[in-house]
């Protein structure tokens, strides 16, 4: 499995975690690559499937993966569990690639589906392998690794999606 995508240090509080009142549909993971057309993009990585890595004061306090139960459950989870105390960034390394293709009501480009069977070179898994290691725990005296087909994310805070929804003429 090849690490497509991934987000860095993202602030747990500026994800709107429960907007509005009832079931939270209206939750999201906005990233963001680029900061003005043509090249801004904007992806909802709610449904990403991939590995995840929450930080405290201390360094790393979790580690976990998603595959059938998506991201953006399994961190609301964490928001909402007992050890909301424990963290407050998080970075997310994902397996499901985004496609150029709009979604037609937000302006988001798309997910992928989850690939059934991805078989990749070994040396290439190895390497995303190192490279997520480095980039999960920021050693500093260690060059970075690119991953075999890298794309980082930046977060968008909740308030500033409106705004990059109008660079790329969405409201």
């Amino acid at each position: 499995m090849s690490i497509l995508n991934y987000g860095l240090f993202w602030r747990r509080e500026q994800v709107e975690w429960h907007p509005g009142k009832g079931t939270g549909e209206g939750f999201r993971l906005i990233g963001r690559r680029g900061e003005r057309k043509p090249g801004l993009r904007l992806a909802d990585f709610r449904e990403q499937s991939g590995i995840y890595i929450l930080y405290g004061n201390y360094g790393v306090f979790y580690v976990g993966i998603v595959t059938s139960c998506r991201l953006g459950i399994r961190l609301r989870e964490h928001h909402d569990n007992h050890d909301y105390s424990e963290w407050d960034r998080f970075s997310w390394f994902g397996f499901r690639r985004v496609l150029k293709r709009k979604d037609y009501d937000t302006g988001f480009d798309e997910l992928a589906e989850m690939p059934s069977v991805r078989l990749s070179n070994p040396v290439e898994g190895i390497q995303d392998l190192e490279s997520l290691l480095i980039r999960a725990m920021g050693p500093s005296g260690q060059r970075v690794e690119t991953f075999t087909h890298e794309e980082r994310w930046e977060q968008v805070a909740e308030e500033d999606v409106e705004y990059y929804q109008r660079l790329l003429g969405w409201e």
